[in-house]
């Protein structure tokens, strides 16, 4: 367990914590006006190993030979300059701190941290973190790594679960969820849309199938897993040459055989570690998934969830409506698709290349 405290002057600015694997989508940008839940279980904090947030230096001020150095492959919009290891942890655990009014304009319906950090030590006034909780931004705190030191405290972590015990004791995440626009509230029949998090963990796990499809067509499970990724796949992979095997693969899941190409596999939540097959799969190219995202495509769930009370007594009469659905076709998030495709040397392939630069006419029709 662990406290963090001001560099400046040692006051404690959050409670006692533990650290899990940084979110997929804990940079997405969701939609225009869409509130968002606290990105962080509380009690938890992520470390972010790359730079994020302000200042911003555009591509073009980029050498890239230090885009390189820092594992970026392709151009983006811009790299940002600030420290890496920024350390995001729910609001609700910040103590000790002031908001700095003058950082906190230029958003839409919060803060959003455009001009730094907007967080102060209430002790000494040295800034410290940034709060975030505009519209379609998930609401967190970001501890700046060069403000803050972190302490052990009395209390040791609990031991990551292993894989077995997280199948019995993890819980999946629904594929689409009610969403409210900002400052209005979530009703029974407001609107339903693709789970946030499932458009990130898309996004990542696109990069990768197509990375691992080495140009040739992608074949994906039946169900869900087809409804999430093939109608992207075949719009951006040829029809032509023989198709690579994609399976869910995973603990508790038949034995995967030599036939299988791609595998997508679970990311454990805590340690952030993919797990890994066994046997002739071992040598199959891994697509990781967020553990409740893989969980309910490899187990999915009735949805809504089925009472654990019990049935409905046979005398009294039932018109439940239908599961509630989006109303529209799964997009992957396109942004969290680049993010992850610029960091891998594959990109450079002309191919992936020409993907990345149509992206923006992809968005547009549909595809993202």
């Amino acid at each position: 367990m662990f406290v963090f405290v001001c560099a400046g002057c040692g006051a404690r600015l959050t409670t006692r914590l533990s650290e899990v694997a940084l979110p997929v989508h804990a940079h997405q940008k969701y939609g225009n006006g869409t509130q968002l839940p606290v990105l962080m279980e509380s009690g938890t904090f992520a470390v972010d190993p790359e730079p994020w947030g302000p200042p911003w230096r555009p591509w073009s001020q980029v050498d890239p030979d230090e885009a390189a150095a820092r594992g970026i492959h392709a151009p983006l919009h811009a790299l940002s300059d600030s420290a890496p290891g920024a350390i995001v942890i729910a609001p609700g655990d910040v103590r000790g701190t002031l908001l700095i009014l003058e950082r906190s304009g230029g958003s839409c319906c919060g803060l959003d941290g455009a001009d730094g950090p907007n967080m102060a030590c209430e002790a000494c006034g040295l800034p410290v973190a940034s709060r975030i909780d505009d519209c379609s931004l998930w609401q967190a705190v970001w501890l700046a790594p060069n403000a803050v030191r972190r302490c052990p405290v009395d209390g040791a972590d609990a031991v990551p679960l292993s894989w077995e015990e997280l199948m019995t004791e993890g819980s999946g995440t629904p594929p689409f969820e009610p969403l409210a626009r900002w400052g209005q509230r979530v009703e029974p029949n407001h609107w339903w849309s693709w789970s946030p998090q499932w458009e990130a963990a898309a996004g990542q796990a696109l990069a990768h199938l197509l990375v691992a499809s080495e140009g040739r067509p992608v074949t994906v499970p039946d169900g869900l897993p087809t409804e999430v990724f093939r109608r992207t796949l075949d719009a951006l992979l040829p029809t032509g040459p023989p198709a690579r095997r994609a399976v869910l693969a995973g603990p508790k899941r038949p034995a995967v055989g030599a036939d299988a190409d791609i595998v997508l596999v679970p990311v454990h939540p805590r340690t952030g570690k993919t797990w890994t097959p066994a046997g002739p799969a071992a040598s199959a190219h891994p697509v990781p998934l967020p553990f409740g995202v893989w969980l309910w495509l490899a187990f999915p769930e009735p949805y809504p969830p089925v009472l654990a009370s019990g049935v409905t007594p046979g005398h009294v009469l039932r018109d439940d409506p239908p599961a509630p659905r989006p109303r529209h076709a799964f997009r992957a998030d396109p942004e969290t698709f680049r993010h992850t495709l610029v960091r891998m040397p594959a990109v450079r392939s002309p191919w992936l290349r020409e993907i990345l630069q149509n992206l923006t006419q992809h968005i547009r029709a549909g595809i993202f």
